[in-house]
């Protein structure tokens, strides 16, 4: 297993892989939230690698930004306006830089759930 972080997004309330879902990762010190990068899921609901690994894989405050309004627009949802969930952030932290951190999203219009992955 690769060292860093990955993510992948379920949408359960289709029961299948959410495609297309924007993530943005930003690496968070002293109240600066720096954005480290942005991709998109794939037909598997995953990233196509890690966020972020190697030797710019650090302990520290990391975010994760889900632009999940997006998709369920995108899907034809039709989203009250401002949306009840357009964007979800997960703040997490990295102990040990030397571990995989796999943070998932279970997601749909009116809630969504994460946990630490394998």
């Amino acid at each position: 297993m690769s060292v860093g972080i990955t993510s992948h997004v379920l949408d359960v309330s289709r029961g299948q892989p959410a495609v297309g879902v924007r993530i943005d990762l930003f690496r968070l010190e002293g109240g600066i939230a720096e954005l480290l990068r942005t991709d998109f899921t794939n037909t598997d609901g995953r990233l196509p690698g890690p966020m972020l690994s190697g030797e710019d894989f650090t302990g520290g405050t990391y975010e994760l930004l889900f632009h999940v309004g997006d998709y369920f627009r995108e899907k034809g949802v039709e989203l009250p306006e401002p949306a009840f969930l357009d964007q979800v952030p997960i703040r997490f932290g990295v102990a040990n830089s030397e571990m995989h951190y796999h943070v998932p999203l279970l997601i749909a219009p009116w809630g969504y759930n994460t946990y630490r992955g394998s």
